[in-house]
């Protein structure tokens, strides 16, 4: 079978690898020169299904609203003249219920789990490497208050079987000896071991060319313009350079998804969520992190790859617009200057924004549509690198006529109805 794939991130990318892997014939389509050029180019850097959770959640909106007025708050909204905006904004709303939120925590940390040993079990079939380490993540709380709030997420931990340690300041110096020289004040921390990180632009340029070895083929530099459909079947992908045609369709183009399924009487309610990072060389390993550092009061996460720390986080709502803002930097600057002050060189950081597909109950739509050869894989927020491999092999499954190991009936555009 012929499956023409409508995105080169790190989830088409991988989708594109597992078909192959399946024995099906792949082409991929992307209007980057090259793999990995947009959200999954400078995201934070952790694969984290210990954190997978919904934004939509029982008390968010009365915590939304106290971080609007902050000066770097984690949460932006620069309200646009965009009624799908508005509409997802409502629909989030809408599952920030205490039942909407166990259900969608279930799916997510399914999928993640999943997602994890397919990545493992993925390094030990190709040897890949991305700068990866196994040393877990750490969630730093500097007041009492925030610890005291961890208890939350400990129950939600134990519940899915999660494993974690709750420690004091020594025990956060002891998993992260650079803190020692934080100038800021913490408390304690919330370490989960089984988390990994790794650099999702290096795994997805590196797993590339292991998807050509298995006959895949690239179209960069080519604009997508519209998926055609006749007689309740997709015929074919219209581009820039041409019209091409396959069996079986895959869209995998993250937050601009919705823009080629709308004309097709498909409302995938994905909307673009701006993240922010700093990406920096290290200068003192004594004084970098070991692995991931997640500040709790500013929601960034501090990442060591390889040779490079990357700060990461932010959620802003300003619909596609990619222009980095000063302010935004400034806080991601006062997160790392706090706990890790002599890690890294401040002067040569790289600063850069990225849109991240966010679905309304955080869930990604993975599965398939109502056209019978029309599949989605898109909408993974935050979580894409940490969901990548998890959600090809279903769709790869799914696409091949098999059953996926973990169950994908709720993951589909369908739980959201016509």
């Amino acid at each position: 079978m012929k499956v023409v794939v409508l995105g080169a991130g790190v989830v088409g990318v991988t989708s594109a690898y597992y078909l192959a892997r399946a024995g099906h014939e792949v082409e991929v389509v992307d209007r980057q020169p090259g793999v990995a050029m947009e959200t999954s180019f400078g995201n934070a850097g952790e694969v984290s299904p210990g954190y997978a959770s919904p934004w939509a959640a029982p008390g968010i909106p009365q915590k939304a609203l106290k971080w609007l007025f902050h000066k770097h708050g984690p949460l932006v909204i620069r309200p646009q003249l965009d009624p799908h905006m508005y509409a997802w904004l409502f629909r989030m709303l809408m599952n920030c219920t205490h039942t909407a939120y166990a259900v969608n925590k279930g799916r997510m940390v399914a999928l993640a789990e999943y997602s994890r040993d397919c990545l493992k079990a993925l390094r030990q079939a190709t040897n890949i490497h991305y700068d990866e380490r196994e040393l877990g993540t750490l969630q730093l709380f500097r007041t009492q208050q925030e610890l005291d709030h961890a208890a939350e997420d400990i129950a939600v931990l134990r519940q899915y079987g999660v494993p974690y340690e709750l420690l004091d300041r020594a025990g956060c110096i002891a998993a992260e000896p650079a803190l020692a020289r934080a100038r800021a004040d913490f408390v304690g921390g919330l370490r989960l071991p089984n988390d990994e990180t790794g650099d999702c632009q290096m795994f997805t340029e590196r797993l590339a060319p292991m998807a050509e070895a298995l006959g895949v083929k690239f179209h960069f530099n080519t604009t997508i313009r519209r998926i055609r459909a006749d007689g309740g079947r997709i015929t074919g992908i219209e581009t820039d350079g041409g019209t091409i045609t396959g069996d079986t369709y895959l869209v995998a183009l993250a937050s601009f998804a919705p823009q080629l399924l709308r004309p097709l009487g498909i409302d995938a309610p994905i909307y673009p969520v701006k993240g922010y990072s700093l990406t920096l060389p290290i200068v003192d390993p004594e004084g970098a992190p070991v692995s991931t550092v997640l500040d709790d009061l500013y929601k960034v996460a501090i990442t060591r790859l390889g040779d490079r720390i990357r700060i990461g986080g932010m959620a802003e709502l300003s619909g596609y617009k990619r222009v980095l803002l000063k302010e935004r930097r400034e806080t991601l600057e006062l997160s790392i200057n706090d706990l890790f002050p002599t890690g890294g060189r401040m002067t040569d950081e790289f600063f850069w924004t990225g849109l991240r597909p966010m679905t309304p109950d955080s869930t990604p739509i993975v599965g398939p549509t109502r056209y019978p050869n029309l599949y989605v894989n898109a909408g993974h927020g935050t979580l894409g690198w940490t969901m990548s491999c998890g959600s090809a092999q279903v769709i790869a499954d799914l696409i091949s006529g098999r059953k996926p190991e973990i169950a994908a009936d709720d993951l589909a555009i369908s739980r959201y109805g016509r």
